[in-house]
């Protein structure tokens, strides 16, 4: 295992915690939709125990998102975490709302009711999903920082990433194809939503309005990502020269990524099948409610595609709008070889972790949820 393999897989490996974390975000896109998939309160506390059970898999998954790129390429986290903090502050307050919101809405001495905090669970379903796309898409746009490892040297102010401006990130959102990606990743995950609430809510017209909504949701999404992904495909790209370390405009970039790596290419043209497959099959056929598992695999891949091409085959993956030899590659932000190859041995474990998570999940979904559960169990939200 050389240094620059290593340096690959890791991307490979967070690159995945991202599109497991896209995936995991059906709880947000069905939290989105609480007060218009359900006709009354019982139809609502089926809703919010049905994502209720699954939250905090998408909670940890952020965390472990995080965590991973801390370890992995650190120079990635001091200037996004720290620097664009704002925005990633706002994303954890969603997800701190999501929190107390399960935790609160039918404790004793709530005097607001359960409504408020499903208005919270509403917010985090809206602002999680747009606040990460706008992140994401950062990695294809740029963002407005500079980097000095000289300022390593200093004593009295070591700080190597600065933010070129006040809004530490929010200026992220004032680009319009941030915030287009930021949109069909929210429209991504009420279809994800959707899938998972005909799958795992065993009532009828739970799943008549979801199939309504469906289409909606999967249309709107389908004109956003298309509109995204041609306009990425064909603009200036950040290439690095490998040799040198220099980071240069390049025509179509992102284009040539896919076509020189054919095999993501396929892959990703697999995961577009597979969630268009879910989608069609759910709308056509009232019977029919597992589409959740070929459509979360299916973004599955069609997002780890995404992240690959940003970074692998010399492409610099958090490009600096303002300096562009600051924007950081797999080689100048990652941590030491030594490090490296220490995680790699750790991430061996990982199958095991994949293993009881299929386990807790089982167990957790044996029966589906109905009014009678609802009505009769004491352990509910």
């Amino acid at each position: 295992m050389t240094y620059e393999f290593m340096q690959q897989y890791w991307w490979f490996l967070v690159s995945l915690l991202g599109a497991l974390l896209v995936f995991l975000m059906f709880v947000q896109g069905a939290n989105s939709m609480i007060f218009s998939l359900a006709g009354d309160d019982m139809e609502r506390k089926m809703l919010v125990n049905s994502t209720g059970r699954k939250w905090e898999f998408t909670f940890t998954t952020l965390v472990t998102f995080g965590g991973a790129f801390f370890a992995s390429f650190p120079l990635f986290y001091s200037t996004s975490f720290g620097g664009a903090y704002w925005l990633w502050m706002l994303i954890l307050f969603s997800f701190v709302l999501q929190a107390v919101s399960y935790e609160f809405q039918n404790k004793l001495g709530n005097i607001f009711g359960p409504s408020l905090f499903q208005w919270f669970l509403v917010i985090n379903g809206i602002l999680g999903p747009l606040l990460l796309g706008g992140a994401v898409a950062t990695f294809f746009n740029g963002s407005n920082f500079t980097v000095n490892k000289m300022n390593i040297t200093d004593s009295l102010q070591p700080v190597i990433s600065q933010w070129a401006n006040a809004s530490n990130g929010l200026d992220a959102l004032l680009d319009p194809w941030n915030l287009v990606f930021g949109l069909a990743v929210f429209f991504l995950a009420r279809i994800l939503g959707i899938l998972y609430i005909i799958n795992n809510v065993d009532d009828a017209n739970i799943r008549a309005r979801a199939r309504k909504r469906l289409v909606y949701a999967a249309g709107v999404f389908l004109i956003l990502f298309l509109a995204f992904l041609i306009r990425t495909l064909f603009k200036e790209g950040y290439a690095c020269d490998p040799a040198t370390g220099l980071v240069v405009m390049e025509p179509m970039k992102y284009l040539h990524n896919l076509l020189d790596m054919w095999y993501v290419l396929i892959v990703l043209l697999v995961g577009v099948c597979l969630l268009l497959f879910a989608i069609y099959k759910t709308v056509t056929n009232a019977a029919y409610i597992q589409g959740i598992w070929p459509g979360g695999i299916g973004v599955v891949l069609v997002v780890l595609c995404l992240l690959l091409c940003a970074g692998w085959n010399n492409t610099a993956y958090y490009p600096s709008n303002i300096d562009l030899q600051s924007s950081l590659t797999l080689a100048n932000s990652c941590s030491s070889e030594f490090t490296l190859t220490t995680m790699t041995y750790v991430s061996f474990l990982i199958p095991f972790v994949l293993a009881y998570i299929v386990y807790a999940w089982r167990a957790i979904d044996k029966k589906k949820i109905d009014r009678e559960e609802m009505a009769t169990d004491d352990h509910t939200y």
